[in-house]
């Protein structure tokens, strides 16, 4: 990570934006955005108010700083919800991948996060099953977010 302060309104709304390029919030896109907005700490009103300012084209503020330390913080939170669906579509791993460039996260620290979401599975989960299951999309999410945050990363080069 670089050591830079992001905005968290900002991190939301180019987030909200990332989900909404296909017209359509699905109920799982709902779930990653709640979960964004509470380890972001939002007010109640913010998420609506940004919401309202992208339908609106109009500017929006950047919000408070958000740290490096706040943000790995928040990108596992979100990653964690995530892969406990189970199922991530192409738009979800987008979100992941926005979050990725936005946080400036490279490959050493997603990897350290994968470990700690790998071992916060082993301790939550008892059946083996389930632990592969989530493990399994946690591999397949790796690899795949990797690739699309490669791909912004050159797309802003």
């Amino acid at each position: 990570m670089t050591g830079e302060n992001v905005g968290a309104l900002t991190v939301f709304r180019t987030t909200v934006e990332v989900m909404l390029r296909d017209g359509v919030l699905t109920r799982e896109e709902k779930r990653l955005i709640i979960k964004l907005a509470n380890a972001l700490g939002l007010s109640p009103e913010e998420p609506a108010e940004i919401y309202t300012a992208i339908r609106e084209g109009r500017e929006s503020q950047s919000g408070r700083d958000v740290s490096p330390n706040e943000q790995r913080l928040v990108y596992t939170r979100v990653f964690e919800v995530a892969i406990v669906n189970a199922s991530l579509s192409k738009d979800e791993f987008a979100v992941l991948a926005n979050l990725r460039a936005q946080f400036n996260i490279d490959d050493d620290d997603h990897s350290r996060i994968e470990a700690d979401l790998r071992d916060m599975i082993r301790q939550k989960t008892e059946d083996e099953n389930v632990v592969d299951i989530l493990l399994g999309t946690l591999k397949d999410s790796v690899s795949l977010v990797g690739s699309l945050f490669d791909g912004l990363r050159t797309k802003n080069n």
